[in-house]
């Protein structure tokens, strides 16, 4: 096995599913015309939207920032609203972005010739099954709903009005200064007033109801049962002690990641989205099929959603009693086609031989370390230099690069003024990071920055030093290998349980390269016994941070680090070569596709193009691009992407 540097190599970009027939064609011809002389960059798999307009930011920022549980994400209509820039306009300004080599990932382990291919020219190109603990590849396969005589009747969800139903929503979020909620029982028996006093309990949590005479009239009345509390908690009392507390279900969703797919289930079923619980967060720009698990909700109700819901569909429904918790899982199984490929069929032979039997390396991918031209792990590093000053301006200070018009103007109001209220003001959007440091400097004053930033969701504050410790990362394991190839030597550490051990001398010949582990750095890792070790110690010493005394006064920003392989082999490895004449036809049925009884697609033998189809599981925690990337032999960067794509469009 040897060792491949990474060259400068030239880019294709895929375009939008949305794009015009005719601008299709025209690309295809020109990716034939450069196909033998340039090499591929495509899509990052986690986080990049093909169209080059500026939400391809906004899918990298969430994946780089995730929402924490429960909190709100921006006006859809705002983001919408939004005009987008040209495609030149928005490459000129991704010149400001990182590249690949920015962020340490340099390396290739493979021998094999690089070719180009498109990666997500579609969504519906990127498939990832969530594998769970047990083992078991989630599948949406089956929409039937368990038996359960305490079910509401199916006249339930039809009883209630459009307008019953706004007022109820009104009534029960304390939108308005109402107390109750009369409806009028049209037609009067004894089982409609059941059936409306059903409806009212099962759709509005936190309500409860009562017949009242009116004027000779029957009118049911909702009201709160226990002011605001009752939203947040689901009615107890109301629930089957037979039947377990959670309705875990089978999600699959489209072209949407996962908390705003729980902001939308919330928002239908009017529960707060924190009652709902998953192993782990799943692609944007890709169909995704994953178990969730919702608290006191029943699969009836659930179920009901998949006929008001676009890009959704809900199944596989079952009572438990426990929650699903994050990184519960064993991976994920991933479907990937590349389009217009262009390489040979020995070239993409031996590609996929490498990666199915050496694998590639463990690199954080570019979506860790963000879009614009102020990378996260510098503001993690300023974080942990206690640097705060430097926290606040890197955060707020202006930038060049591809960023919403709002955000532009805000930075330009807080360069001029340093006032967090005017800067504030040009802010639409408070809940964005800028916004919220903002938000914390107005309360706690520009002297106290720790406190104005501790407002800041935890989990945001955190991804800032994930960050910094990736950056390290990437760039040691490309000296590792740079320095002693794809074998384990004396010095470099592996497992043994959970506690690290370095190989010595006399043991090399036990462990391979797959063995081997190096530290994200903190203070509860050990470093390699040999130059790596020294050099982990070099480069922080480099950006002012102290090897050996990796706690921080703050608590939360202390790093003990943590291991990761440095080279990963995928599982269940297989591919295929299949032709195609029209990019928009799907290549594989997906699960939705089958359990609607949609033939496969019937593709030609010899069609104008040809595609890659690929299949393989990664443990949780790893990129796919950096898979993809290796078969490739690609630059992922959005930098290098997006200047491509805008030649494409001209």
């Amino acid at each position: 096995m040897e060792t491949v540097e990474m060259n400068n190599v030239s880019l294709k970009r895929p375009h939008s599913e949305s794009d015009a027939a005719n601008v299709d064609e025209i690309k295809k011809q020109k990716i034939s015309e450069n196909s033998k002389t340039e090499s591929n960059s495509e899509q990052s798999v986690q986080t990049v939207k093909e169209q080059p307009d500026q939400s391809l930011l906004e899918d990298t920022k969430n994946e780089i920032i995730p929402h924490e549980e429960g909190e709100e994400q921006e006006d859809e209509e705002l983001e919408d609203s939004d005009e987008d820039g040209d495609p030149e306009s928005f490459a000129d300004m991704m010149k400001h972005g990182l590249t690949e080599s920015d962020v340490g990932i340099t390396k290739f382990v493979s021998c094999h010739k690089g070719f180009s291919g498109i990666l997500k020219e579609r969504y519906s190109d990127f498939v990832v099954h969530e594998i769970g603990k047990d083992g078991r590849v989630s599948h949406l396969d089956d929409f039937t709903v368990p038996v359960d005589d305490e079910d509401p009747s199916e006249e339930t969800f039809s009883v209630l009005s459009d307008e019953d139903k706004q007022r109820l929503e009104e009534l029960q979020l304390l939108k308005n200064k109402e107390t109750s909620v009369a409806i009028e029982v049209i037609e009067d028996t004894k089982e409609k007033r059941t059936v409306i006093h059903q409806a009212v309990k099962s759709l509005f949590p936190g309500l409860e109801t009562k017949t009242e005479d009116r004027d000779g009239k029957k009118y049911i009345i909702a009201y709160h049962a226990a002011g605001k509390k009752a939203l947040a908690n689901p009615r107890k009392h109301s629930w089957p002690k037979s039947r377990g507390s959670y309705c875990h279900f089978v999600l699959y969703k489209e072209n949407k990641d996962t908390m705003d797919a729980i902001n939308v289930l919330s928002k239908f079923l009017r529960v707060k989205p924190n009652i709902f619980s998953y192993m782990g967060t799943k692609d944007k720009r890709a169909i995704t099929v994953q178990e969730i698990a919702v608290l006191r909700i029943t699969a009836q109700r659930l179920a009901h959603l998949n006929k008001c819901l676009m890009n959704f569909k809900l199944g596989n429904f079952s009572y438990k009693n426990h929650p699903l918790k994050l990184g519960e899982l064993q991976g994920n199984h991933f479907t990937v086609v590349l389009r217009n490929i262009t390489g040979t069929d020995d070239q993409i032979e031996q590609a996929m031989n490498s990666l199915r039997e050496i694998g590639f390396i463990n690199y954080y991918g570019m979506q860790r370390f963000g879009t614009t031209a102020v990378p996260t792990y510098q503001i993690g590093r300023a974080i942990l230099q206690n640097n705060w000053n430097e926290v606040m301006d890197l955060i707020l200070k202006p930038r060049p690069g591809a960023e919403k018009g709002y955000l532009v103007k805000c930075r330009e109001e807080w360069a001029k003024t340093k006032d967090p209220a005017a800067a504030l003001k040009k802010l639409p959007v408070k809940r964005c990071v800028e916004g919220q440091l903002l938000r914390g400097l107005l309360k706690y004053g520009m002297k106290n920055i720790i406190s104005a930033f501790g407002i800041i969701p935890r989990n945001n504050r955190l991804m800032y030093i994930h960050s910094y410790q990736s950056y390290v990362w990437n760039n040691m394991v490309s000296k590792r290998i740079e320095e002693y190839g794809l074998k384990a030597v004396p010095g470099d550490l592996t497992l043994k349980g959970a506690t690290a051990v370095p190989i010595e001398e006399g043991d090399v010949h036990n462990y391979t390269i797959h063995d081997v582990v190096m530290p994200l750095p903190g203070f509860d890792v050990i470093y390699p016994k040999h130059k790596i070790g020294e050099a982990y110690k070099e480069m922080l010493v480099a950006d002012n941070l102290d090897i050996n005394n990796m706690r921080h006064k703050i608590r939360d920003y202390s790093l003990s680090g943590a291991y990761r392989k440095i080279i990963i082999r995928p599982q269940n490895v297989s591919w295929e070569v299949v032709a195609y004449d029209d990019p928009r036809i799907p290549l594989f049925t997906t699960d939705l596709d089958k359990l609607e009884g949609k033939p496969l697609p019937v593709l030609p033998t010899d069609g104008k193009f040809r595609a890659l189809k690929m299949e393989f599981s990664l443990p949780p925690s790893t990129y796919a691009t950096m898979a993809i990337r290796e078969v490739l032999k690609m630059d992922t960067s959005i930098k290098n992407q997006t200047q491509l794509n805008t030649t494409w469009l001209r």
